[in-house]
């Protein structure tokens, strides 16, 4: 038997690999990729319903409905009036204390209090030609009303404006107080720099 020793030397031939087996790393990448990502979905996903959530035929509770309004109390029309009269003008603080609600006595003393440095805006009371209010809403223990305070022509020649207030009042412990006192429009703020 005779070898040929040139061919022991001989650089040998490459074998061709099919074009298939040049993707099949790249193809079981992704169909693991894939298989990771249904696992992933199938065992962790949060499709927010578990067997402890019961469900039910019938209809939520409609909690959204407004109470019915009914007829202001004149009782709170007087509460309001006097309001004005006593804590909005700054005349006998001490009836006023008893007419406000925690909303506006914010935790003050009845000594504090009568200093007259209050959570109330004044207004020149003295001055009011006509003070109409308007029943915004009415309900057994609550009511908002607007206030309008109208000067006289006099006063408004003097530089009193008219001013529109929002009125809350509140019943608390069978009576009415008034519980807001808030101007319609912000008060106009004078400029740091004249």
């Amino acid at each position: 038997m005779s070898v040929d020793i040139d061919s022991l030397f001989r650089p040998r031939q490459k074998l061709k690999k099919p074009p298939w087996r040049k993707a099949l790393p790249w193809i079981v990448a992704v169909v693991g990729v894939a298989v990771a990502i249904v696992l992933l979905i199938v065992f962790f996903w949060n499709t927010g319903t578990s067997d402890k959530t019961p469900l039910s035929n019938k209809p939520a509770d409609d909690r959204s409905a407004v109470p019915k309004t009914k007829k202001l109390d004149p009782a709170a029309r007087t509460v309001a009036k006097r309001f004005i009269e006593t804590a909005v003008a700054r005349k006998n603080l001490r009836a006023a204390y008893a007419l406000v609600g925690p909303g506006l006595k914010q935790g003050e003393s009845l000594k504090n209090w009568m200093t007259g440095n209050i959570a109330v805006v004044p207004y020149p009371v003295d001055k009011l030609d006509y003070a109409p209010m308007k029943i915004d809403y009415s309900y057994k223990n609550e009511a908002l009303l607007e206030v309008a305070l109208l000067p006289t022509d006099k006063a408004q020649k003097e530089g009193t404006k008219p001013q529109l207030f929002f009125l809350t009042l509140k019943r608390l412990g069978g009576k009415w107080v008034v519980d807001g006192w808030v101007p319609r429009s912000a008060p106009p703020v004078p400029s740091a720099n004249p």
